[in-house]
């Protein structure tokens, strides 16, 4: 297929919108790392498509429509979404200038946000915490503005409902012993500078994903740490994110006790099998739910 796609988007400052595309999702399907897989999918799909017969008049709202789709499509795969759609229309319609109800949705948890049905979910993230419009919305989702302030006041109430009952975000923070272990080895490796015995515990068709910079595999991905390498100050301890096993990461001048990002690791027969590192990706710890581990 013709990567004809890209003069569409050539007017979208990409920089700015992923991690916007990367918030949304992320309360969409209630996962960073599941987040992460939709945005790049979009943004390939988006590449990939072919050449429109005229030009897309909001190449931003068309990647969020992308994205959107995607994130459905993921929470039908996990049988979670339910099969009914909101009304159009009810009797009272949503204040679009709520700054009581932004602060709600923006402080939220992800466990929260899916307790909201996905139309409703849809309008309140991208109305109360990306602050589009409801006219920016409705072309967004494809449907009409009555039914975004319709979905918007209904999801609004009901967040209201679960921060009342205490609705709160799970760190799933135990790990088996024998995985806590090689976490913290890898750990300790990593803080010593290690990289040459880091390297050795790498399988040998081992993947690495440095996310929104490149995917490696195999013996290649031995140069990961090189640039780990070629500077100091970095400050590593092992925890959990999204309930798997992770290296949180301090980067040189970052504030004391608190990471920037995260690098999720995978091992089989002992060895580091997978590497997901968000390097360059560290909007993607706003959200995250995590926890460290003790030593």
């Amino acid at each position: 297929m013709t990567p004809a796609a890209p003069s569409s988007i050539q007017s979208v400052d990409l920089e700015r919108l992923r991690p916007r595309l990367h918030r949304y999702c992320t309360r969409m399907v209630a996962s960073v790392l599941d987040a992460e897989d939709i945005v790049q999918d979009a943004l390939v799909r988006a590449l990939e498509s072919p050449a429109p017969d005229r030009p897309i008049d909001n190449p931003e709202g068309w990647l969020f429509r992308i994205a959107h789709n995607l994130a459905l499509d993921l929470l039908r795969r996990r049988a979670r979404a339910p099969a009914a759609r909101d009304e159009d229309e009810v009797d009272t319609i949503a204040d679009a200038h709520d700054e009581q109800a932004r602060r709600e949705a923006t402080s939220a948890s992800l466990p929260a946000f899916m307790r909201l049905p996905p139309a409703q979910r849809s309008a309140v993230i991208l109305f109360d915490v990306l602050d589009y419009s409801a006219d920016e919305v409705s072309a967004i989702l494809d449907t009409t503005v009555p039914a975004v302030k319709s979905a918007l006041q209904r999801g609004r109430g009901r967040l209201r409902e679960l921060a009342g009952h205490g609705t709160g975000a799970g760190t799933h923070a135990a790990l088996p012993d024998a995985e806590r272990q090689l976490l913290q080895r890898y750990v300790d490796l990593f803080n010593a500078r290690d990289f040459d015995a880091l390297r050795e515990t790498l399988a040998a068709d081992v993947r690495l994903d440095l996310v929104n910079r490149l995917r490696l595999q195999g013996a290649g991905v031995g140069q990961y740490f090189t640039r780990y390498g070629q500077s100091t100050g970095w400050t590593a301890w092992p925890g959990v994110v999204e309930g798997l096993p992770a290296v949180l990461i301090r980067q040189p001048g970052g504030a004391p006790g608190r990471p920037d990002y995260f690098v999720v690791l995978g091992w089989s027969d002992g060895y580091v099998s997978s590497i997901r590192d968000f390097l360059f990706a560290r909007y993607a710890m706003q959200d995250a739910e995590y926890a460290c581990l003790p030593a």
